[in-house]
């Protein structure tokens, strides 16, 4: 059976009672320690592997330092551990899980040596910059028997020779492909309604009342925050079963209902903001990984573990994510041993790695922005008031601009200015503050380039469906869909689904202006030939930016 092809046919023909008693078995066994620390130390198939090299850089030293360990009381705190459920072992079915192959997909030839460099063939999304970043080497350490270029990608495939610096790391094996973490093309023909309903469990009868959608199934929840964050909803999905039992069955405990991805905390109860924390938390170790701003992942006792510089951003974000809540102990068993998050992933969804290669590599070498043009009318004088941030929420990729238009008033105030299309596309969305241009016209926003605007006012705003040309009106400026102290409009840019960097291999040029990342978020500037344009939050005049072409 080919468990990896549309909703309808292997995604919605694990029957209910198969997968309750696979999770059941799955939550009598989650909290055994399989894997004690010393053996993560010493094995060479363990968590850590130990790679002969100089001695790291100071900065570089994080490889596994181990503090006072935490009170049991504290850790107990911060793990949720539902009331495992009884079962009649005479009805329900003895499944052992059978362990997952390792794909050509996830492991590749890498060769480590005392006296000889690291052999390393990149992956999509790799640079030279941020490489140099994941193995702690200078730029010019890297080489390649062919041209390497400074700025953009690097092709997928090419083999780099990389100096030893690293002492111990966690281990490379690939979790999980990047387009299963991302709201890529993958999931253009995955019904969550219609699996969610199939499945049956407590998610399928939950609903929640929100600002924006009213009263709200828990299907349209996984959606709306699937497509907003940009996260796959197979995997919000998996990780909502593997947590609490919400997709097959139903959670066991108050904290398990209230608080289902594990979040503990009152502001973030009910489904939809334990999903936001949840996607940002994976958006937090997805693009942290493919910017090099996170090369090291912190446990809740303070337990620090250098990642394997030769991991993929999906499976960094996966693991970012479950060290938030887990020790070191519990996080190897829920990503690594036989009844793991990963294995109830392939049994709900199939194999991963087979699907992505339907689509990966997201980014080829090829890519390159379109042609842009600023936000607003010709002629028209804004502020350029944020410099590279937040795409979406939490996110950490830094992909956001803000521009706010002239106003003699400050605060949220209705503005008469417009907010035009910077491409030619078609308008994909349009709801709860929102304008999304899918430039490639094809009606999905999980494939291609596609340009999200936020703070887009309801009277006015552009329909859902509409094709629009360069330069056409979206609406007006204001507060609405999201957090903001003023007028403005935030925009910025998905490709194939993942959020893209104003400031990276794939720079965000707006008529001729390319944007520049400050040292903190928000700040920044633009840069034109000899001119620079600095962000300004308070709308100053060195922030005005007029559109000339």
């Amino acid at each position: 059976m080919n468990r990896h092809l549309k909703p309808g046919t292997a995604e919605l023909s694990l029957t209910k009672s198969v997968a309750r008693a696979r999770a059941l078995k799955r939550r009598r066994r989650r909290n055994r320690l399989l894997f004690l620390s010393a053996v993560l130390i010493s094995t060479g198939v363990g968590m850590l592997m130990v790679r002969p090299a100089k001695a790291p850089k100071a900065e570089e030293n994080l490889l596994f330092v181990q503090p006072t360990p935490m009170q049991p009381s504290k850790v107990a705190e911060l793990l949720i551990s539902p009331t495992p459920i009884q079962v009649d072992k005479t009805a329900t079915p003895n499944i052992e899980p059978t362990p997952l192959p390792i794909l050509p997909t996830q492991a590749q030839a890498i060769t480590y040596s005392k006296d000889s460099p690291i052999l390393y063939y990149t992956q999509s999304g790799d640079s030279l910059p941020v490489l140099a970043v994941h193995f702690g080497v200078e730029k010019g350490d890297i080489t390649s028997t062919s041209e390497l270029p400074e700025e953009g990608f690097i092709p997928p495939g090419q083999l780099l020779l990389i100096p030893p610096r690293l002492d111990s790391v966690s281990s490379p094996l690939k979790l999980f492909p990047d387009s299963e973490v991302v709201n890529s093309p993958s999931t253009i023909d995955f019904d969550v309604t219609a699996f969610v309903d199939v499945a049956s469990g407590y998610l399928a009868t939950y609903k929640e009342y929100l600002n924006a959608t009213g009263l709200t199934s828990g299907s349209d929840i996984v959606k709306r925050v699937a497509k907003e964050y940009s996260i796959n909803p197979r995997l919000l999905l998996a990780i909502l079963e593997y947590q609490s039992n919400w997709v097959y069955g139903a959670p066991q405990s108050a904290t398990a209902t209230n608080y289902p991805m594990g979040e503990l905390d009152i502001n973030k109860k009910g489904l939809y903001h334990q999903l936001v924390w949840a996607a940002g938390e994976i958006a937090t170790g997805y693009y942290g990984w493919r910017e090099g701003t996170l090369v090291a992942i912190t446990f809740p006792d303070g337990t620090l573990l250098r990642l394997a510089p030769d991991l993929n951003s999906g499976s960094a974000g996966l693991m970012y994510f479950f060290a938030q809540k887990n020790l070191i102990t519990q996080w190897a068993g829920i990503l690594y041993e036989e009844n793991s998050m990963i294995n109830l992933y392939h049994d709900m969804f199939g194999n991963p790695w087979l699907r992505a290669q339907n689509f990966e590599p997201l980014f080829t070498t090829s890519v390159n922005q379109p042609d842009m043009i600023l936000p607003f009318e010709i002629g028209k004088i804004w502020a350029f008031t944020g410099g590279p941030h937040a795409a979406w929420g939490a996110a950490e990729v830094r992909g956001a601009l803000d521009f706010a238009p002239p106003s003699e008033e400050s605060g949220c105030v209705a503005s008469p200015e417009w907010v035009v299309a910077s491409a030619a596309g078609l308008v994909v969305r349009s709801e709860n503050g929102a304008v999304v241009i899918d430039m490639d016209g094809d009606g999905f926003e999980q494939t291609g380039w596609n340009i999200v605007y936020l703070h887009i006012a309801t009277d006015h705003r552009i329909p859902e469906g509409t094709w629009v040309e360069m330069g056409d009106k979206l609406g007006h400026p204001s507060c609405e869909g999201g957090r903001a102290t003023g007028t403005h409009v935030h925009i910025t840019r998905k490709y194939n689904g993942e959020w893209v960097p104003a400031d990276g291999a794939l720079p965000f040029v707006l008529s001729g202006w390319k944007a520049k990342a400050g040292s903190q978020v928000y700040s920044g500037w633009l840069i034109k030939d000899d001119r620079i344009i600095r962000a300004n939050v308070l709308s100053s005049s060195a922030s005005h930016i007029q559109r000339e072409d």
